[in-house]
């Protein structure tokens, strides 16, 4: 029989009794529907991609995610979309998968802004193997023997799934100028409004926290029609928040970025204001978009090997350049 050490016994409870936080992609900027989903349609097209990200694979803590979505603008109805959330923390086989479904409308405003209020359903379950789990009260120390059965209240009492719904709303604010070629967006998103359990204790209750997220883009012009994004993006969710701040450059097809991840609130005393920076290129052809990032951690954490993320998105076609008279309609 495999002896885990201590530590996963308080694994164990910490997974079952605290709030779990909200993976967080570093190229939101390019796939945006992450953060929230009045981004649905936003493009104006049919598009659809994968974004894998890998975190602290030397750390014997390694957290696989994926998300898969699919968005489309429907004409005289808004933009919809579907996306699929799965995360894999390989030392304790946490995981935790969702399946989300999302709504926006379009609002012209004055001066060429668009409102883009939405809505997202999801249904989601965690799970946590704790046949891998072993308690204080198995262990006898003075035979070096484990007891294949706990009498702990925690151990007689823990469900293995844990399945919730999930409700979350957003809003954008867009501006495309076409004179000056310049895009600003300004948003906001609310996530686990319905606070689900996710509580593995039978009859337990461990709600969901709120997550909040407030973020802004904007992107001009610069030297011979090359373009330069900045992006700012604050998140909040129970007692931690972080802050993004980062800047894209666009050469043709070529994309190259860094932003600084940071960490305002400070929970503790070793805690740093700065944790990591994220370098980031990418290529955009005319219907395929690659992005390859890495993070660099910059805190007393350890050795980690940083966090990998690879992302793809195919679009299917701008609807609007392809049809000038839907864009008359919308207007």
């Amino acid at each position: 029989m495999k002896v885990k050490i201590l530590a996963l016994i308080t694994i164990s409870y910490f997974c079952s009794k605290i709030n779990a936080q909200d993976p967080i992609f570093t190229q939101y900027h390019l796939v945006p529907e992450t953060i929230n989903p009045g981004f649905s349609g936003f493009e104006d097209a049919t598009y659809l991609g994968l974004i894998h990200r890998t975190q602290w694979p030397s750390l014997n803590l390694r957290v696989d995610t994926e998300y898969a979505f699919f968005n489309t603008w429907l004409e005289n109805v808004g933009g919809v979309g579907v996306s699929i959330l799965n995360q894999h923390e390989n030392n304790t086989n946490y995981n935790h998968l969702q399946g989300n479904i999302n709504y926006s409308y379009h609002v012209r405003l004055a001066n060429d802004w668009y409102f883009r209020p939405a809505v997202e359903f999801g249904f989601g379950t965690k799970s946590f193997n704790f046949g891998n789990l072993v308690l204080a009260d198995q262990i006898n120390i003075n035979s070096e023997t484990i007891n294949p059965v706990s009498s702990d209240v925690f151990a007689m009492n823990a469900n293995r799934n844990v399945t919730f719904f999930d409700f979350n709303a957003g809003f954008v604010f867009d501006k495309k100028n076409t004179r000056n070629d310049t895009d600003l967006w300004l948003g906001a998103s609310i996530k686990h409004l319905n606070k689900p359990n996710i509580s593995f204790i039978e009859n337990g209750h461990v709600p969901l926290d709120i997550f909040y997220s407030i973020h802004a883009n904007y992107k001009f012009p610069y030297f011979d029609y090359n373009d330069m994004l900045i992006s700012v993006n604050y998140m909040q969710q129970g007692p931690y928040n972080r802050l993004d701040v980062g800047t894209t450059i666009k050469l043709e097809k070529l994309m190259l970025g860094a932003i600084a991840v940071t960490n305002p609130a400070k929970n503790s005393i070793n805690s740093h204001l700065l944790t990591s920076i994220n370098a980031f290129v990418g290529l955009e052809f005319e219907q395929l978009r690659f992005g390859l990032s890495y993070d660099l951690n910059t805190s007393n954490i350890g050795r980690t090997d940083g966090v990998y993320e690879l992302s793809i998105t195919y679009l299917a076609g701008c609807l609007i350049c392809r049809n000038p008279a839907t864009l008359e309609r919308r207007k």
